[in-house]
């Protein structure tokens, strides 16, 4: 979805509630897909039951950090890799929350310096 230019108005309200919905649906995207990979692997590489993959998977993309102690050197150098990939992913999908309403704030406060 198209944000307006610093020239257009302001969107109505039915507009930008759209807008927002769409980019909350790509951070909930962004977030499923996160926890289906970090489950995965922790299932797989691991040894973990779904149950506690999916925990260890949640705690790290919420940044709480892990619950199970990893067993062996490739599942450490997996849960290392996905902690980081978790720190991005939770910046990017607060980012995806912010933008339309930060864009809408700063295009309501520009619009009012044209008056």
């Amino acid at each position: 979805m198209r944000l307006e230019h610093r020239e257009q108005p302001l969107a109505p309200r039915d507009r930008f509630l759209r807008r927002f919905a769409a980019y909350a649906l790509a951070a909930l995207l962004l977030i499923g897909l996160s926890l289906l990979a970090g489950t995965l692997g922790y299932r797989h590489l691991a040894g973990l039951g779904w149950i506690d993959a999916l925990l260890n998977a949640a705690m790290i993309l919420g940044g709480m950090g892990p619950v199970d102690p990893m067993p062996d050197d490739r599942a450490k150098l997996f849960a290392a890799a996905y902690a980081l990939y978790s720190g991005v992913a939770l910046l990017s999908t607060v980012s995806l929350l912010l933008a339309p309403l930060v864009h809408r704030v700063l295009h309501r406060m520009h619009l009012g310096d044209r008056g």
